[in-house]
């Protein structure tokens, strides 16, 4: 197992991207086309953007969209993608440290895929003020990973992969204001970095506010 050395956040996330020039595939993730495509656009707020993809499919739909990152060089890169997609007025970038500090705001949308860390991040405060964010009649998304992929035979570092209960229990969501519209794991290909094919796991909710 690899020690992942005592860095702050803003620090680590900073240096992953600015090591390469792309660090994601610039395609929305899959789960997120598969939830969202019905969905009527309004606003919404994507935390944990990246380098874009995701926003800038969104606003492609028609949604006017927040794009939420620690790291200033993604933020940079995903304006750009914003632009060269011809959607660039549709998005608004903020740089926040989740745990810290937060958008303002509730939004028809509040997604976040994969907002999972090795360096610290207060996972459950964090999906429980994406809740809170969440509109009348709007839909939280959230897209967790449940475990490592199959190729992987030793664990890289230490991480907690909670459950589909556990993270629906931790968001403490007012019993008759919510309606769970999915929740389920879903298995998809994966291909490790020297070629070795596999699957792996995710934990997909997506939730309606149906009340106040």
């Amino acid at each position: 197992m690899t020690d992942i050395p005592a860095t702050e956040p803003a620090a680590f996330w900073e240096a992953r991207y600015r090591d390469s020039t792309r660090v994601w595939s610039g395609r929305p993730n899959g789960l997120l086309v598969r939830e969202a495509a019905g969905l009527r656009p309004g606003t919404a707020l994507d935390l944990g953007c990246g380098e874009g993809a995701d926003a800038v499919w969104l606003a492609s739909r028609g949604w006017r969209v927040t794009g939420v990152d620690i790291s200033a060089t993604a933020l940079e890169r995903a304006a750009e993608h914003a632009v060269e997609a011809g959607v660039g007025d549709r998005v608004t970038w903020e740089r926040h440290e989740l745990g810290e500090t937060f958008p303002q705001g509730r939004f028809d949308l509040v997604s976040a895929h994969y907002l999972q860390s090795p360096v610290g991040i207060d996972q459950e405060g964090v999906l429980r003020q994406a809740a809170a964010a969440v509109a009348a009649d709007g839909t939280l998304l959230l897209v967790l990973h449940a475990g490592w992929p199959s190729w992987q035979t030793e664990a890289p570092f230490d991480v907690e992969f909670p459950t589909l209960d556990a993270v629906l229990a931790q968001l403490a969501l007012s019993e008759g204001s919510w309606t769970v519209e999915t929740m389920e794991t879903v298995r998809s290909p994966s291909v490790s970095p020297d070629g070795i094919e596999g699957h792996r796991e995710d934990n997909v909710w997506r939730i309606r506010r149906t009340g106040p």
